[in-house]
């Protein structure tokens, strides 16, 4: 069965609206893996519109199932992982006023940095995924660099799913195949919602992890938190 991680950046984002602590992140999380999460996952963004840097010690002495650190690795965001070592560090290219991830790395162009920041992490005892678009020489590059995984960047594929389903896929799916064949593993993510994982998650073999937030947010407006969550992992198995 293909792990859900649910990324609790939304939450924070409510929070920060008003102030205050409510809705509690913390117990936020523990609530996702207590109705079936198996990871928690968040993206401590330079201007902490999100989740804040000093979230992440409170939620590292309370996830009890993967915890999943996703970012740019710029010096500041590597000091927040190395000292608080989750389970996952997923390197994304955010530039610093991104409204969201949207693309993946160049893993050729960047070898050298990525190698180094992927060897540091792994040094400490973290595994290491690359957000990447669906390219094979991306995916080649993951590899050559040494990480332990991929993150497909799977908004191109919502976009295009509802018009062309089997061709929104088909680089995902053969990318897939690329990475069983030279051993690095699969997770995705973004946009993923109950319209499209299942599809996904039947064409992608080896599919490990789809770490999903905006959507499960959105959905737990009317369905709560712990149906939808449900709603997801029987999307999965």
């Amino acid at each position: 069965m293909t792990r859900l991680s649910v990324n609790i950046n939304k939450v924070a984002l409510l929070r920060n609206a008003r102030g205050g602590n409510l809705p509690n992140v913390v117990q936020v999380a523990m609530d996702c893996e207590e109705f079936g999460a198996q990871g928690i996952t968040v993206h401590p963004r330079p201007d902490e519109r999100h989740v804040r840097f000093s979230d992440v010690p409170a939620l590292k002495a309370v996830v009890r199932t993967e915890f999943n650190i996703e970012g740019n690795p710029t010096p500041e965001f590597m000091k927040l992982v190395l000292e608080n070592r989750p389970h996952q560090c997923t390197l994304v290219p955010d530039a610093p006023g991104v409204l969201t991830s949207d693309q993946g790395w160049d893993t050729l162009a960047n070898e050298s940095f990525l190698k180094e920041i992927t060897t540091e992490l792994q040094a400490a005892g973290i595994r290491v995924s690359l957000f990447v678009d669906a390219e094979e020489r991306f995916v080649e590059g993951a590899k050559k660099v040494g990480a332990d995984r991929i993150e497909f960047y799977t908004g191109g594929f919502a976009h295009l799913y509802y018009s062309n389903k089997e061709q929104a896929v088909e680089p995902h799916r053969r990318c897939a195949l690329l990475a069983n064949q030279i051993g690095i593993g699969i997770n995705a993510g973004h946009d993923l919602n109950l319209d499209n994982l299942r599809f996904f998650k039947e064409n992608v073999s080896g599919l490990l992890e789809v770490s999903i937030g905006h959507a499960i947010i959105a959905d737990a407006l009317y369905f709560g938190l712990s149906n939808t969550i449900q709603m997801y992992l029987r999307q999965l198995r």
